[in-house]
């Protein structure tokens, strides 16, 4: 039985992949990794996964979760057997992404997570999603389950964040692109070009979905893994 590893993206944990393991755990041995809270380097990150995993496994990540699983395609390539891409970028920080990061980081200081989780999540979330109560309520519960210090500590991890666009078409395993249409966080363009870099790449679009795909399209997200592992 293959095993899954599912990572989560900045200020997320477990729950954000808990709709594809509960639908996928009958076929495959699924981890859906608990958080990155305790680190503020890409690298600390994957070291971690690499600890715990199995010698071999397939791997997913999500926004910062999928940076993480490509440094771990970048130190160990030879321990993941398939890989898959949410909602994330290959390139290095720009320019005004310090600024734009520190701003954010403030906000979490000074109001809280409640308040920083109430302007960062209309930036992420499709707009048709934003007044459904319940959605908005968990999304904001986990956001607030980190703190400003675990914020910092993981903009820091991005904002050193190497480049990886050469790692791309190192990667010989089968390997799936995916994110929301709607995405204005990490956008369509940037994963049209990692997935014309990785060599038998496919790319899928999900519609009606912005940034957070694993909980905004959970059935999409999940078929699209199923059928990832499968071919």
């Amino acid at each position: 039985m293959t095993d899954l590893i599912l990572l989560p993206g900045l200020l997320c944990d477990a729950t954000v992949w808990a709709p594809q393991k509960e639908v996928l755990s009958g076929e495959f041995r699924v981890t859906a990794w608990r958080h990155f809270h305790g680190h503020d380097s890409l690298g600390a990150m994957a070291r971690e996964v690499l600890d715990e995993a199995p010698q071999r496994f397939a791997l997913a990540g999500h926004s910062m979760g999928g940076r993480v699983a490509l440094e771990i395609m970048r130190t160990a390539p030879e321990r993941v057997e398939r890989l898959a891409l949410f909602d994330t970028t290959a390139t290095p920080a720009t320019a005004d992404e310090p600024q734009q990061r520190q701003e954010m980081i403030e906000l979490a200081r000074k109001q809280g997570m409640a308040a920083f989780a109430a302007h960062w999540l209309p930036m992420i979330v499709h707009p048709q999603r934003l007044h459904e109560r319940q959605f908005i309520k968990a999304l904001t519960g986990m956001i607030c389950r980190a703190t400003p210090q675990i914020f910092e500590r993981q903009a820091a991890a991005l904002l050193k964040r190497p480049d990886y666009r050469a790692l791309l078409p190192q990667i010989t395993c089968p390997t799936l692109v995916a994110c929301g249409r709607d995405d204005l966080w990490s956008p369509v363009a940037p994963h049209e070009e990692i997935a014309a870099a990785i060599p038998g790449a496919k790319l899928a679009l999900i519609d009606n979905c912005a940034h957070m795909a694993t909980v905004e399209a959970p059935a999409e997200v999940a078929g699209l893994l199923r059928a990832w592992l499968m071919d």
